[in-house]
């Protein structure tokens, strides 16, 4: 199951726990009060975590399960926690999320498209 509600500074905040397998390998557990990750890629975004939606896309039902752990997993890059290669797979696994979730193929090709070009032009893997 999958709960959250809105916020004002971020836009929204889990209300329960969310596991997924990300398939993210790593040599250890890393663990915070908002997430933890083990080594075989099980994430686990702990209540209370919060994160901003979609980034120039609707914050439709179809994209908010894959914006949320996307962007968990971007802030885990961004403080050290993985490598920076795993953007990608941070990327691919947010279109695969949204597939799961209905949105359609052509949307979740422009969906993963506008954050691999963006990854591209930051500079980032």
């Amino acid at each position: 199951m999958f709960k959250y509600r809105s916020l004002r500074k971020w836009k929204y905040q889990l209300i329960q726990d969310y596991v997924i397998e990300t398939g993210i390998l790593i040599p250890g557990l890393i663990y915070t009060d908002y997430f933890e990750m083990e080594a075989g890629g099980k994430l686990t975004i702990k209540s209370g975590y919060a994160w901003d939606g979609a980034t120039f896309y609707p914050d439709f039902k179809d994209i908010m399960r894959g914006s949320l752990v996307h962007d968990c997993l971007l802030q885990m890059v961004a403080e050290h926690f993985i490598a920076p290669e795993c953007r990608k797979l941070a990327d691919n696994l947010l279109k695969k999320i949204c597939l799961d979730d209905g949105m359609s193929e052509v949307e979740a090709h422009l969906v993963h498209g506008a954050v691999r070009n963006y990854s591209k032009s930051k500079g980032y893997v």
